[in-house]
């Protein structure tokens, strides 16, 4: 991995609240260039809250997220206006949700879902457009026939696929996941991973991905963030929190799925 003087995003002292509920307690952490960092914890542990508001999607009470942007700089991703932001997420980022449906436009075609996001950057050339929808369709392993097809004729596992190709197609320096399994069969899931792990490497993606599933963390991340209650109770290297975990919480989640 080629290093940087820079990580690619910098999150500091990131916290939110909802009413009298503590969402997110101080978050800090960075991320390298083609570094994957997996979030994991129990539901309602933060990891989402913590996902969406990096992506601008969930306002944050206070704190900062850098992003070192092609377009931009060096940029507080909070200070810009809800333009940039929006561009930010059409371009340089993309957003996989865990629900498919909330991602994609489930009215228009798997093709159009994809061109989308290349006609919001200006792309006109109804031609060139087509063939980007048709290169991504066959890079997430969606046969181009089916481009003109409704994402709802399309299985759970061909969605997130779809959804994956929507976002890829602007060429992203950094993708974050929300739980992209959640729901698939077993060896639907196995299948959306390895197809995801090898257009990251391809591709050379930052990446954050939100798991409850720690095999989930072990196949795809350099990294791993342990969550409980809106804070970070553990971090470092993904096998090595795995195979020596320091923090109790850490521990039971671990002992869980050996128990399991």
């Amino acid at each position: 991995m080629t290093t940087f003087a820079q990580p690619l995003l910098n999150v500091t002292d990131l916290s939110k609240s909802f009413g009298h509920h503590v969402a997110l307690q101080e978050i800090s952490f960075d991320l390298g260039y083609g570094e994957v960092i997996a979030i994991v914890g129990e539901s309602g542990s933060g990891k989402t809250t913590l996902l969406k508001s990096i992506a601008c999607l969930t306002p944050a009470d206070s704190g900062q997220v850098v992003f070192q942007s092609e377009q931009f700089g060096h940029m507080d991703v909070f200070k810009v206006s809800s333009m940039q932001q929006r561009l930010l997420n059409r371009t340089e980022w993309g957003f996989v949700h865990q629900n498919a449906r909330d991602g994609l436009r489930m009215n228009v075609s798997a093709g159009a879902n994809i061109g989308e996001r290349l006609m919001s950057l200006g792309q006109r050339h109804y031609g060139k457009i087509r063939e980007q929808a048709m290169y991504w369709l066959d890079m997430v392993e969606i046969d181009p026939k089916r481009m003109d097809d409704l994402p709802s004729t399309f299985s759970g596992g061909m969605q997130q696929r779809l959804q994956i190709a929507r976002n890829l197609v602007t060429q992203p320096r950094l993708v974050m996941l929300d739980e992209p399994t959640s729901g698939l069969d077993v060896s639907v899931q196995a299948k959306l991973l390895d197809l995801f792990k090898k257009l990251a490497q391809q591709l050379g993606l930052s990446v954050l991905i939100v798991t409850h599933d720690l095999a989930v963390a072990r196949l795809l991340a350099d990294q791993m963030i342990v969550m409980q209650d809106g804070k970070i109770v553990e971090r470092g290297l993904t096998d090595q929190v795995l195979d020596d975990p320091q923090h109790p919480y850490t521990q039971l989640l671990v002992s869980s799925i050996i128990a399991a």
